[in-house]
């Protein structure tokens, strides 16, 4: 059956209960625990910070580890148990959930609750419904302590969650288990997506590291011609274009979203290499089509004989790199790009250089081609099926909720 059929055989079709949480199964109020706890091995633990900052939705192993001694007065955490988060400084991360799968039995502490399913549910199945948009982004009841928010037991308790033909337990939870089966998938597929760039970005570092080569770091002044973009040239502008303004005047943003309007005349006329100042600081483009650069776009024109598409490569693994100041506006300008050292091998050889230089370029263009391209492809279809699966994650979970409640 195809998850658009099951979707709609679901939505049409079955019966739909909301049941409060504290109905569906046990709610055990985590306690001690501090990171000052933790040992090598032991027995697993899992502490309500790293909810927010370790795990996804689920996990088989634990991060972190306590001695058994101390594990004897810990809440205990059973395989197929949901940890649920109590506090944090912000809204949006009281009521993270996770599901534990280990093997072993697990233990939790303070800020945390552990929900115990009962026959009605299945822990994974309430962990999605808490990442849906129809699941109660109001906490009730919330205390602030200093800083921090709060959830209290009685009001986890309360959370109603839909169950879908609640008469049936055996059918609800088949039901429960193709929902989870669905969004189980949609969330490896763009797991995959996202380790393949990660694998890509690893490689290329890689290849531009030069650790045992003989190689000459030049710094960018030396390598380039710098300068920023100007105005935009009010007198020959357009919104759109025309035979007459066919040259694209480009800010500061990525991709498309570059493109601030149309002029007549070119500022740029051979390839070169443009960095971001403002927004995406540090974002490198490569670009080969004349064009008319505006404020907050910082423009290299190679003055030595380079690869540029090589200098590219190497420019974008130190997009993050750059040290801008926290205080104001950030923006990136000319003297903190200068002295940034661009590597240039065999430098007292310059047809072995280019050789070189080509020869990395190729194959970081093929690698570049595999993974659907770094700089368009991957990461837009990353945000597309991180779209389509909080789509149907949503349309999964967004059933029919009663007037009274």
């Amino acid at each position: 059956m195809s998850n658009v059929n099951f979707l709609e055989k679901l939505l049409d079709v079955v019966a739909v209960e909301w049941k409060p949480l504290g109905l569906l199964g046990e709610l055990v109020r985590g306690n001690g625990l501090q990171k000052k706890d933790f040992t090598e091995t032991g027995v697993p633990a899992i502490h309500y910070g790293q909810i927010y900052t370790y795990y996804g939705l689920s996990t088989k192993k634990t991060k972190s580890f306590v001695s058994p001694e101390l594990a004897k007065q810990l809440k205990k955490v059973n395989t197929g148990d949901v940890v649920i988060t109590n506090t944090s400084e912000n809204l949006e991360d009281v009521g993270k959930a996770l599901v534990y799968f280990g093997e072993q039995q697990a233990v939790t502490g303070g800020h945390a609750t552990i929900f115990k399913p009962g026959n009605y549910i299945l822990g994974k199945y309430f962990v999605y419904f808490t990442q849906a948009k129809n699941f109660p982004q109001k906490k009730e009841n919330m205390q602030k302590a200093q800083k921090l928010l709060m959830c209290q037991l009685r009001t986890s308790q309360k959370i109603k969650i839909p169950i879908p033909c609640p008469a049936n337990p055996e059918k609800s939870l088949e039901i429960q288990a193709e929902i989870v089966r669905i969004l189980d998938a949609m969330t490896a597929h763009t797991a995959e997506l996202t380790a393949r760039n990660k694998q890509y970005n690893y490689y290329r570092d890689k290849f531009l590291s030069f650790e045992d080569e003989e190689v000459e770091w030049k710094a960018t002044e030396d390598v380039f011609e710098i300068f920023a973009g100007g105005d935009v040239p009010k007198d020959e502008f357009s919104e759109s274009q025309t035979d007459y303004y066919n040259i694209p005047i480009l800010s500061n943003e990525i991709d498309g979203k570059a493109l601030y309007g149309w002029t007549n005349k070119a500022k740029i006329e051979n390839p070169i290499l443009t960095v971001s100042a403002r927004g995406t600081i540090g974002w490198t483009s490569y670009r080969t089509q004349p064009f008319f650069p505006i404020v907050r776009l910082i423009v290299l024109t190679p003055k030595i004989n380079i690869n540029l598409k090589y200098a590219y490569y190497f420019m974008k693994t130190i997009e993050k790199d750059y040290k801008v100041a926290e205080s104001g506006i950030p923006q990136l300008t000319k003297p903190m790009i200068k002295d940034i050292k661009i590597p240039i091998p065999y430098s007292d050889n310059k047809d072995k250089s280019l050789k070189e230089q080509a020869r990395i370029v190729a194959i970081l263009d093929k690698f570049d081609a595999l993974t659907t391209s770094l700089t368009e492809g991957l990461p837009r279809e990353i945000e597309l099926r991180q779209k389509q699966y909080a789509h149907y994650r949503d349309l999964l979970l967004s059933f029919p909720k009663p007037e009274t409640v």
